[in-house]
């Protein structure tokens, strides 16, 4: 069966909203919203592929775009790859030129629309940003304060709290304290046991690769919608991240790092390699930073995770 190429856009206005269009109910997947595209033809270079659906779709004309994700995905009687971009400019004004419904949503209101099952790894891709702040060890329970409170005025909307010397009742009241800064703000990523999971109810979790190892067999550990994530250092982690059913990896380490200077770095070629079969946002993590943003993207990253490079200077 012949894959088919499909160009896509999270089309992002500037208050944040995303465009999204409503399937013909004679088409396949006919009456469920998608994310707005079609078929590259053949030879096609994809961003020229986007470009004209979009034109014939909506009457717009993207002027800033990048990639965002690609989603192999196998229906019963297809199978297609989802290429997309995120088009965070354009020209024109969207319109249904095909007489398709529209609609500008938040996008934590795009979990309340009914999107083809392929369609869910591109929604996490949306809601997510292309940072995620990983906090350093070593510091006390009131600079890690300080420091949260200072990323998250700089632009941070993810969080890790990771303080693996710290004692369960310290760490677990100092999240308490930083699921309070979060609100509103940042999705907050805790570290534990799962039998911690119901009393963060906020939070989202971030396995370790030996819990990930551990339980991958067993189903995933929390319900849909609340944030599940894993760290994963190999193909075989990724598999099991997908069998697991999480929604976002950390894929680490890129580069050699002083804190991990045994472990082997994977490198950009074998990122490359690794993510082009894997469906999930996924964040590099090891010796990178936001002036990496962009080679990650091209590699098929969502963005980049880091410690120092996001951990504001003065919160030590």
């Amino acid at each position: 069966m012949k894959r088919i190429h499909v160009a896509a856009a999270v089309i992002r206005a500037t208050d944040g909203r995303i465009l999204i269009a409503k399937r013909p109910d004679d088409r396949h997947q006919g009456g469920l919203w998608e994310f707005p595209g079609g078929k590259v033809e053949p030879g096609e270079a994809v961003e020229a592929a986007l470009a004209r659906e979009l034109e014939e779709e909506l009457g717009v004309r993207p002027t800033e775009a990048r990639p965002l994700i690609q989603v192999h995905h196998d229906y019963p009687d297809k199978q297609v790859l989802l290429d997309v971009w995120e088009v965070s400019a354009f020209a024109g004004e969207p319109h249904g030129a095909e007489g398709q419904p529209l609609a500008w949503v938040g996008s934590r209101q795009l979990a309340e629309y009914q999107f083809p099952a392929a369609n869910q790894p591109i929604i996490a891709a949306a809601r997510l940003p292309d940072r995620y702040l990983i906090t350093p060890e070593g510091l006390t329970p009131q600079a890690l304060l300080l420091g949260v409170r200072a990323a998250l005025a700089a632009g941070i909307r993810l969080v890790q709290l990771r303080a693996p010397g710290m004692f369960d009742a310290q760490y677990r009241d100092l999240a308490l304290d930083i699921q309070g800064l979060c609100a509103g703000k940042a999705q907050l990523m805790l570290k534990g046991p799962l039998e911690w999971l119901g009393d963060f109810p906020a939070a989202g979790w971030h396995l370790t690769a030996e819990q990930l190892r551990r339980y991958a067999g067993k189903g995933r550990p929390l319900a849909q919608g609340r944030w599940l994530a894993a760290s994963c250092h190999s193909a075989q982690e990724l598999a099991l991240a997908t069998q697991m059913g999480v929604d976002f990896v950390t894929l680490s380490p890129l580069q050699a790092t002083s804190t991990h200077p045994d472990a082997p770095a994977l490198g950009w070629d074998l990122v490359g390699e690794l993510l082009r079969g894997f469906n999930q946002p996924t964040y590099l993590l090891g010796g990178v930073g936001p002036q990496d943003l962009a080679h990650a993207w091209q590699a098929g990253a969502q963005g980049v995770a880091g410690i120092r490079a996001f951990w504001p200077e003065q919160a030590g």
